[in-house]
């Protein structure tokens, strides 16, 4: 998984799969969910991110209960 944000753009991109995305979903307006070939979601993008979330929450993320081994 990997989380970016493009300031130029202020857009914030969280790539769940390392796939091409195929096809997108609108969830609302500048939001919008990223499908992969066989429709599974692997990607999120949000448009005007330091509006929507705010600055303080792009300046850090927590990452919670993850496994701490990968999986096989």
């Amino acid at each position: 998984m990997r989380i970016t944000h493009d300031p130029g753009a202020d857009a914030l991109s969280i790539e769940l799969r390392p796939v091409q995305p195929q096809d997108s979903i609108d969830l609302e307006d500048g939001v919008t969910a990223d499908l992969g070939a066989e429709g599974h979601l692997v990607g999120i993008e949000v448009l005007d991110a330091s509006e929507r979330l705010g600055a303080d929450a792009l300046a850090s993320v927590a990452i919670e209960r993850l496994p701490v081994s990968p999986s096989a």
